[in-house]
C-alpha cells in the first residue's frame, strides 16, 4: 500500500497517473495547501520542504521498513524501479526518460509555475516578470513541439517524462499559449488525455477539490508569504 499525500495540483497529478496507470494499491490522504495543511508537523517528517505531494511506501522491495518520499520527480522514479514501468531497462533508453524528466522538473514546471504566479496571482501586473515568464513557457513549448515531430512520446515510448510533462501542458490557455501553434505537442497532448488512466486520474482531483474556486487573499498569504520560519522547530 502507498500513501499518497496529495493535493489537486499539476506536481500532485504526476503521480496519481503513474498509480492510475500501473494499479498500484494505495490510499489518498488530501493536503489542502490553500488551508496550510502543508505545515502540519505530520506531514513535515514526510515532507520537508512542505510541498505536495509526497508518499510512503508500505511495500518497499527489500521487504524492510517502509519509505518516504517528496518530490515528485524522485517518486515517479521510485515507482518506475518498483514496477519495472514506464521507463526504459536498457541504459540509453533509460538516460533518454531520465533527460526529459530532469527537463521537466528544472524548467517546464519552476517556467510555468511562474507563468501561473505573474498572471494569476501577483497583486500587481508586472509586466517585465509576465513577459519573461509566458515568453519562456512559449520557448520550452517549442522544445517539446520540436522533439515530438518524429517520435510519438518525449522519450519514444509512453514514459514517466510524459507523465510530469503533461500536468503542466493542462493550464496552457492560463499560461499564454495556444496548442494550435505547436502541432505534434498538441497531438501528444491529445493522445495523453484520452488515456484511461489519466481520465481516473483526473476525475480523483474532482471529486477531491470539486469547485476550485479563485484563490483567496488568504490563501494567497499561506501559499506566497513563506519563510524560513514555516519549517523551524
Amino acid at each position: 500500500m502507498i500513501d499518497l499525500y496529495y493535493w489537486t495540483t499539476p506536481n500532485g497529478h504526476k503521480v496519481t497517473m503513474f498509480l492510475e496507470e500501473t494499479g498500484l494499491e494505495y490510499k489518498l490522504i488530501p493536503i489542502n495547501i490553500g488551508k496550510g495543511e502543508q505545515f502540519d508537523p505530520a506531514f513535515l517528517k514526510i515532507a520537508p520542504n512542505n510541498r505536495i505531494p509526497a508518499m510512503v511506501d508500505h511495500a518497499p522491495e527489500d521487504g524492510g521498513e517502509p519509505v518516504s518520499l517528496f518530490e515528485s520527480g524522485a517518486m515517479l522514479l521510485y515507482l518506475a524501479d518498483k514496477t519495472k514501468r514506464f521507463i526504459a531497462q536498457d541504459l540509453r533508453g533509460r538516460a533518454d526518460v531520465l533527460q526529459w524528466l530532469f527537463w521537466q522538473m528544472g524548467g517546464l514546471g519552476p517556467m510555468a509555475g511562474q507563468n501561473h504566479h505573474f498572471k494569476q496571482y501577483a497583486p500587481e501586473p508586472v509586466p517585465y516578470a509576465i513577459d519573461r515568464y509566458v515568453n519562456e513557457t512559449n520557448r520550452l513549448y517549442g522544445v517539446m513541439n520540436k522533439r515530438l515531430a518524429d517520435r510519438e512520446f518525449l522519450a519514444g515510448e509512453y514514459s514517466i517524462a510524459d507523465m510530469a510533462s503533461y500536468p503542466w501542458v493542462v493550464p496552457h490557455e492560463r499560461q499564454g499559449q495556444n496548442l494550435d501553434d505547436f502541432p505534434h505537442l498538441k497531438r501528444w497532448f491529445e493522445a495523453i488525455k484520452a488515456r484511461p488512466a489519466t481520465v481516473r486520474a483526473y476525475a480523483l482531483a474532482q471529486e477531491i477539490n470539486p469547485s476550485q474556486p479563485p484563490m483567496s487573499e488568504e490563501a494567497k498569504k499561506i501559499m506566497f508569504g513563506q519563510t524560513a520560519a514555516v519549517v523551524k522547530g
